[in-house]
């Protein structure tokens, strides 16, 4: 009886378990399916990066870094163009208006101050050009460098030049409206005082100067113009110019003179020059601070004695406040980045018109 019931209970047991399994089948993932992760645990397979893409995958558990402003995700390269994505144009408007220092002077090299605006006309690239103001520029802020050659060509008489420059730089730099500074060369330029309005710091940056050694002056003059008067903060307008005392024997340059001329156009610096030759008579090097005084709209002076470097000081401090400024349109403009010639033609024949040769158009 006993093992009667013992089997009756096994059927059932058996009975139950094959019931469980069915139900365990039904409800089982398909087996091509992966399983699921628990939570915070990282998927074992990895991505594999974009072709071109050297960076590493961020970490599943950090948030991805944000596109840079105006480049789209990586996973949206090509995203459709919306409406609300319609970029933002830019108007570029470019100033064509050119303002030119010059200065005029009679038959007799006087100064001529009383100029009216339809007394002279303009060419532009050999064209005439729309003058828009005109007026007599005798207080615009001077930004001055002056430039000593301290070669072994000038010893001879580099004391007397000296205290001519201190004189010129204490006449014609006044404080909180005109700054200075001071560069001696030979091998190299060197700033014994940089941009300043005060005429004891000039004057202490030009008896540092020490003569010995070659003659770099083109690089001196590159130098000048590049790296101080043209990199010089301009909030509004000024007067640049550069008086260079040299004998002009360049012999250890780097740049050329026509570079160094070039650099003053861009520069928009009017070039003294005052010849530092003893001979008596014009040399070589002579002609070439003829050259550079010319083309930038400047004046050589050659004081073969010693009391006629004062005077050529006494000459440059007149003409820095004795010159006109004239804003005009060119005609056929294009900012192109080309160089353009300029011609200030005086209605009075018997007037000599004295300024840069030209410009530098901007580039768009």
């Amino acid at each position: 009886m006993k093992s009667r019931i013992l089997l009756l209970l096994l059927f059932v047991l058996v009975a139950l378990l094959g019931l469980a399994g069915s139900v365990i089948g039904q409800t089982a993932p398909p087996a091509s399916a992966p399983a699921a992760t628990g939570k915070g645990t990282p998927p074992s397979s990895t991505s594999t990066p974009a072709p071109g893409n050297t960076s590493p995958s961020p970490s599943p558990t950090a948030p991805a870094a944000p596109a840079p402003s105006g480049q789209a995700p990586a996973q949206l390269e090509n995203p459709p163009k919306s409406d609300s994505d319609d970029s933002v144009t830019t108007i570029v408007h470019v100033v064509n208006e050119v303002r030119v220092i010059f200065t005029v002077t009679d038959r007799h090299g006087r100064y001529i101050k009383d100029l009216k605006r339809d007394e002279f006309k303009v060419v532009d690239d050999q064209r005439p050009a729309e003058i828009r103001s005109f007026r007599s520029e005798t207080d615009l802020p001077l930004q001055v460098g002056l430039l000593v050659d301290a070669s072994n060509s000038v010893r001879d008489r580099f004391k007397f030049e000296q205290e001519a420059a201190i004189e010129f730089l204490n006449a014609i730099i006044r404080p909180r409206f005109d700054k200075a500074f001071v560069v001696g060369f030979d091998a190299t330029p060197e700033v014994t005082q940089d941009f300043t309005d005060s005429t004891e710091g000039l004057s202490n940056g030009v008896r540092m100067l020490r003569a010995g050694g070659g003659t770099a002056m083109y690089d001196a003059l590159y130098y000048a113009c590049r790296d101080k008067l043209l990199k010089q903060e301009q909030t509004t307008p000024v007067r640049r110019a550069i008086i260079l005392l040299s004998d002009g024997e360049d012999n250890l340059s780097h740049v050329t003179r026509e570079e160094a001329i070039d650099m003053a156009a861009r520069a928009e610096v009017i070039v003294y020059t005052i010849s530092t030759n003893i001979s008596g008579m014009k040399g070589k090097g002579d002609k070439v601070l003829e050259r550079i005084a010319d083309a930038t709209g400047g004046r050589a002076f050659f004081p073969f004695q010693m009391r006629d470097v004062s005077d050529a000081f006494l000459s440059i401090q007149e003409e820095l406040r004795s010159q006109y400024a004239v804003a005009y349109k060119p005609a056929d403009f294009a900012a192109d980045g080309r160089y353009r010639t300029i011609a200030i033609l005086a209605q009075d024949k018997g007037m000599k018109v004295r300024t840069r040769k030209g410009y530098y158009a901007p580039k768009q």
